[in-house]
């Protein structure tokens, strides 16, 4: 039997959709297909990506389209369709417009490519998975949120710039919900090994994880028109490529509770968790002192809140 090439669909031709695709298609984890309501802007940023095939020197085909059928058959789905956060608006307010967006979306997925992974990076994130899973009917293994990857990256640039070190050295989990009450685990923070509390003063951990809390606002303050892209698009893009080569690696996600930290209505949390070929593999639970409780606690309850958004959405 001739052997398929893995195949991901990039749902979204914006920043962040076209982004994913770049990193996708540099690192061949197969070939791509970009959808968006606007085939223009798919079909053009397709064939872009795809000219730069030659000079990277990356075997990969980018197709771009309006028509789902085209996703059939998707190792990976990747969910960046939807509007992003403008200056001042908070991801809240974003719930009624990008639910409608994603119900469409994973009606697409459902009936063309049923047995994918599907990788959910619109905000507000948790409630945008919660609302796809629901629409979608997958297991719990085949349907994550992208967020944990992200925070994750900020918390540990932010580490590695105010110790002037590598990032490669530094070690940093941020777990909860993707939004304000986000929860840096620094006691689990290192570099090399050597514990960040170690490292540097409470009042700099604190100044870090702050600014690992704002670091979306912190971006769209600065473009004024749209928001973070190359860092979103890289954590969607590591969380599928450990699905298509079965790595096996502890990543946070978002993912669909089921009795773990004592969370089991349907929410979609951060979390540690092994993620290879089988999508979600294991939830890692481990001690959390009572402040680490407190903080998580307020994360479910965040996301609680805005699945609750989700009520006047149908």
């Amino acid at each position: 039997m001739a052997h398929k090439r893995k195949k991901i669909a990039v749902i979204g031709a914006g920043f962040v959709g076209s982004t994913t695709a770049h990193w996708a298609a540099q690192k061949e984890l197969g070939d791509v297909v970009i959808l968006d309501i606007n085939e223009g802007a798919a079909i053009g940023k397709a064939l872009d990506l795809a000219q730069a095939g030659p000079i990277e020197m990356f075997d990969a085909r980018v197709k771009g389209t309006n028509k789902y059928e085209d996703i059939a058959d998707s190792d990976v789905v990747i969910i960046t369709a939807g509007m992003p956060r403008k200056p001042g608006m908070s991801r809240d307010e974003l719930v009624g417009i990008n639910a409608k967006i994603v119900k469409d979306v994973c009606e697409g997925v459902k009936k063309y490519a049923p047995n994918s992974f599907v990788i959910v990076v619109c905000n507000p994130m948790d409630v945008m998975a919660v609302y796809a899973k629901q629409i979608l009917g997958f297991p719990r293994e085949r349907v994550l949120g992208m967020g944990g990857c992200l925070d994750s990256a900020r918390f540990r640039e932010f580490i590695a710039e105010e110790l002037n070190v590598s990032v490669k050295d530094v070690t940093g989990i941020v777990i909860g919900n993707h939004g304000d009450a986000m929860m840096p685990l620094v006691r689990h923070a290192s570099v090399s090994g050597i514990p960040l509390t170690e490292l540097l003063p409470a009042d700099k951990i604190a100044a870090i994880v702050a600014r690992t809390k704002q670091a979306g606002a912190e971006i769209g303050g600065h473009l004024k028109t749209g928001s973070a892209y190359y860092a979103p698009s890289r954590g969607a893009v590591e969380m599928a490529e450990a699905i298509l080569k079965d790595q096996k690696r502890v990543l946070p996600v978002a993912v669909e509770l089921t009795g773990e930290f004592g969370v089991n209505e349907g929410l979609m949390v951060g979390v540690l968790a092994t993620i290879g070929g089988k999508g979600l593999e294991k939830v890692h639970k481990f001690e959390m002192n009572p402040a680490e409780q407190e903080e998580f606690k307020k994360s479910v309850d965040a996301v609680r809140t805005l699945v609750s958004a989700l009520k006047n959405v149908q």
